[in-house]
């Protein structure tokens, strides 16, 4: 077992690469716990579904202003320092909050809170690939989702409590399990990485800038990501993928137990389901999809999630195997993309610039799917299928927008082949 490609990657991995993905599961676990019952936890207490939902629009709101400033915040506070301050700011105190939850307020304040973690995930992103080997990224992200997906042999628990104690107190005590792990996690990584190089650099050219003037700098980087196609094409794939992951994680729960009548308590298992099928393909697929151009993987992947969601829509109540098919070709689908499109956001973003571009590749992706919570909110008030039949509509253009960008490498390809060699 322990010459699988995946396991001896891991063996392999080395300082902020290592302590990023070993420490992982910790923040991974106990977020995967509590994330099947997000949506039904606020349902228990009186919210409507457009409630639900202008509570993700208005959490993606805040999202677009932090990840603005997380490039400046990262190159200005170090890739370390920033990772630890935002991080306990931007889960560890919305956990408690959400524990203690009564309202529409709680969860509002608790979502604008949360919406920080848009700057933890930028500069904890740099402190992981920065001084790391382009090659190992597949792998440092597939274990990356691995590591999340080690919750799936929990949730059952998760289920057995919400049968034992019902959905509210469940959640409270998942909640606060949360802010214990995830608190650990953050002051563990700090205690065994190092600023990278690339970090050091920018906060040496940072300091002594003022905020604004460095925001004034963007209007160079701007210019800089429209000349870049490949980039251009990555930020639409990022989009659409943004857009059907909110609808989906917001409203997947509300289908299935309104309109499936499948109890709350047996959501557990198809979060189970979908984190062992994604653990499973990881071992068995990806060692063959990181060695294939992203094209051809990510068309499949596309095709499988609009699948995924025709037979989510079409299936009859409490039609288990039909459901847990559809969960299949979701996890199958998320493992693909989720890597792949990981992966092209490193490898066509300029190094020099990483934390800045990423901030507004981030930034654009808030700006194109904050609506899509308030939308499809009040789409699934209409009528619980047609979120899902928008999310097809996006995987449409996700897969035409792949097939694009492998034209754009080829060509660019093509034209360097034809360069003559630098003297």
């Amino acid at each position: 077992m322990f010459s699988h490609p995946l396991f001896r990657a891991l063996k392999n991995f080395r300082g902020n690469a290592r302590a990023c993905v070993y420490t992982e599961p910790m923040w991974g676990i106990p977020y995967n716990l509590y994330a099947p019952y997000i949506s039904v936890y606020m349902l228990a207490f009186g919210l409507k579904d457009s409630q639900i939902g202008l509570i993700t629009t208005i959490g993606l709101f805040f999202q677009i202003f932090a990840a603005l400033m997380s490039g400046i915040i990262t190159d200005k506070m170090g890739r370390k320092r920033a990772t630890l301050v935002w991080d306990i700011l931007a889960w560890s105190v919305p956990t408690l909050i959400w524990a203690v939850a009564q309202n529409f307020t709680y969860f509002l304040i608790a979502a604008i809170i949360n919406s920080l973690w848009r700057i933890t995930s930028n500069s904890w992103t740099c402190l992981m690939v920065e001084d790391t080997d382009e090659k190992q990224l597949v792998d440092i992200y597939s274990w990356v989702y691995i590591s999340g997906l080690l919750a799936a042999f929990f949730a059952p628990l998760a289920g057995l409590l919400v049968q034992s104690y019902s959905l509210i107190p469940t959640m409270r005590g998942l909640y606060l399990f949360a802010f214990v792990m995830m608190t650990a996690k953050f002051i563990i990584l700090n205690a065994f990485v190092k600023e990278t190089r690339q970090g050091e650099i920018r906060m040496r050219e940072t300091q002594g800038q003022s905020v604004f003037t460095l925001l004034k700098e963007y209007r160079s980087v701007i210019g800089q990501v429209f000349k870049t196609p490949r980039t251009l094409f990555t930020l639409g794939i990022m989009l659409v993928m943004g857009a059907s992951q909110l609808i989906n994680g917001t409203f997947w729960s509300i289908l299935v137990t309104t309109k499936l009548h499948i109890p709350e308590e047996h959501l557990s298992i198809f979060a189970f389901g979908r984190s062992a099928i994604m653990l499973v393909f990881f071992f068995v697929a990806m060692p063959v999809i990181r060695e294939m151009r992203f094209r051809n993987p990510m068309l499949v992947g596309f095709a499988g999630f609009a699948l995924a969601q025709i037979i989510l829509i079409t299936i009859p109540e409490r039609s288990y195997l039909l459901l847990l098919l559809s969960t299949f070709l979701e996890a199958c689908s998320i493992a693909t993309l989720g890597t792949q499109a990981d992966r092209m956001v490193i490898v066509t973003v300029d190094p020099h610039e990483r934390a800045r571009i990423q901030g507004l590749l981030y930034m654009a992706v808030i700006v194109f799917t904050s609506p899509f919570g308030w939308i499809a909110g009040l789409l699934s008030e209409m009528n619980r299928n047609l979120p899902f039949l928008l999310n097809i509509g996006l995987f449409v253009i996700g897969a035409v927008l792949v097939y694009l960008a492998s034209n754009v490498k080829t060509r660019e390809e093509s034209v360097s082949e034809q360069l003559p060699a630098a003297s």
